[in-house]
């Protein structure tokens, strides 16, 4: 009779327990077993067992219970719904609400997030954070990625760039993360950059006036002056993208971020012993290069120009140059004087002119043959007579 009595009030006790249980209520209990689609999980003083249904393990799509809980765990989880013969527990409201309170924290400290791509979705990757964060294609690299099927199961850095707790919104990026630290490296590399060092780089892109050279972090530019010692028409004349170059820091402006280059800088000179390239007297061909007021500089060897002065162009008076030249014409000048130590060639035009004109002088064909006696001889014949 007592023992019957005690078996009831025992019965009692559970059920208040049950029913005691609100939804909303958080429950700890160890999962005892794990089928395909659900989870069940023994919750002390309770007369029934609780379920999590697949959808209530994760944040992600998982096709199988075992994806996302193993048998043995302990767990904390969320009352969803109260049955007669069970509780509708979710695992994923417990994560969540433990992660929006870690996640907020770290948007607001601009913390970075360290975490596996669980799936590959269009226009993006999903990340479980405890709560589900999408990362948009836009935000996976800085650069263009066509195919983003080898990213699943890769772990990576993110930033959180937008979070919405009410609205479930978690956006994420990994390009911020590669920006800022790109930005961190150039900085450093800008700070111990300095004018006249010589560095190696990596020509990156070749415009028309000049090439972008990375020097490891940090684009210089190598304006087309600044290529090569000899004329150049366009800069892919002298390099291609890719190529491996050795350059002169000219200036560098971190304010701006702004690197200045010269390939030419670390060429040999085109002066080193010119005065054993062009001896005074020596004809060279040229081009005309410029035209000033007082004169014409035309390049006579790669780099090296010489001046034609306005006297020395031609034989002929001129009150300009541009009267008789024009800039890219091929001359044949003559060399007068050669300065290494000025860097200063003086040219002439005019006497080759000059050597062109002295020709022999001939007598006319009827003064041939005819003597002064001779000639003097005629006219006394004439006075005797």
């Amino acid at each position: 009779m007592t023992e019957n009595v005690n078996e009831n009030v025992a019965e009692n006790l559970d059920a208040i327990d049950v029913q005691n249980f609100s939804v909303g209520d958080q429950v700890t209990g160890q999962v005892t077993k794990v089928e395909e689609k659900q989870a069940i999980v023994n919750i002390p003083n309770c007369k029934v067992d609780g379920i999590i249904p697949i959808s209530e393990l994760s944040t992600l799509h998982i096709e199988k219970a075992e994806d996302g809980v193993k048998e043995g765990e302990e767990l904390t989880l969320e009352v969803i719904k109260v049955e007669d013969d069970a509780l509708i527990l979710s695992k994923r409201r417990v994560d969540a609400l433990k992660a929006w309170d870690d996640l907020v924290e770290k948007f607001e400290s601009g913390e970075y997030i360290e975490a596996e791509v669980n799936d590959v979705v269009k226009g993006g990757l999903v990340v479980d954070l405890g709560v589900r964060g999408f990362v948009p294609a836009s935000m996976v690299e800085d650069h263009f990625v066509d195919d983003f099927s080898d990213y699943k199961g890769k772990k990576l850095l993110f930033k959180i760039v937008e979070l919405d707790k009410e609205k479930n919104r978690l956006i994420l990026s990994h390009k911020d993360v590669l920006l800022e630290e790109k930005g961190k490296k150039k900085k450093g590399i800008l700070a111990n950059l300095k004018a006249g060092q010589i560095v190696e780089g990596t020509v990156q892109r070749v415009t028309n006036f000049g090439a972008f050279v990375d020097l490891g972090g940090v684009d210089g530019l190598v304006h087309i002056s600044q290529l090569s010692y000899e004329h150049v028409n366009h800069p892919n004349e002298v390099v291609a993208v890719g190529d491996k170059v050795t350059v002169k820091v000219l200036s560098v402006d971190t304010d701006s971020e702004r690197v200045s280059l010269s390939i030419k800088d670390t060429l040999p000179g085109p002066w080193t012993n010119i005065s054993e390239k062009l001896t005074v007297g020596a004809v060279m061909e040229g081009t005309v290069r410029r035209l000033v007021s007082f004169g014409a500089f035309v390049e006579v060897l790669p780099g090296i120009e010489g001046l034609v002065h306005i006297s020395q162009i031609s034989n002929k008076h001129i009150n300009t140059p541009h009267e008789v030249l024009k800039e890219g014409q091929t001359v044949q000048v003559k060399v007068l004087e050669v300065n290494e130590a000025e860097k200063r060639i003086s040219l002439s035009m005019k006497e080759l002119e000059e050597s062109e004109e002295v020709v022999d002088y001939e007598l006319p064909e009827e003064t041939r043959g005819f003597s002064l006696a001779e000639v003097l001889g005629d006219q006394l014949k004439k006075l005797k007579n």
